[in-house]
């Protein structure tokens, strides 16, 4: 059978196989959710966003178990949560090292283009540990006229 049939019979095998990969059972709600947040480009949302995706597409998921699920997903190393300030946090399906661009209007994530930041120099690490990690958000807000 051609893949691409198979595909259209089985619309959901790709995220089952996804959430088994991980761990994590395939409900129908992490089903729902997986296939909106993973069939398609890599991209930034919230937990509002996605729950009005969700609505949008007549699957009734409560925002609780939104939330739960997007963590879920980050601990099971699916998603990245990217936390722009104490009361913002956005979760990136690209799960790579890069940084991100704040658009403080717009309220959203762009990526910065791989590259463009260089850290010519980092501070010596504590003893006995190291660094995992380095994060950057950039806010960007328009330019004030004059």
């Amino acid at each position: 059978m051609p893949e691409n049939t198979k595909d259209k019979e089985r619309p959901f095998s790709r995220v089952v196989q996804k959430l088994r990969q991980v761990g994590l059972r395939p409900t129908r709600q992490r089903l729902a959710l997986a296939k909106i947040l993973f069939d398609g480009p890599c991209r930034h949302v919230t937990a509002e966003i996605l729950h009005d995706e969700v609505s949008q597409a007549n699957i009734s998921v409560s925002l609780a178990t939104i939330y739960n699920s997007l963590h879920q997903f980050t601990n099971a190393g699916l998603l990245r949560e990217v936390v722009v300030d104490s009361g913002r946090t956005y979760f990136d399906t690209n799960i790579s090292d890069h940084y991100h661009y704040f658009m403080e209007k717009e309220g959203c994530l762009k990526d910065i283009p791989r590259g463009a930041i260089n850290f010519d120099m980092l501070p010596d690490e504590p003893e006995g540990k190291k660094f995992s990690r380095i994060e950057v958000i950039i806010h960007v807000t328009e330019e004030s006229q004059k």
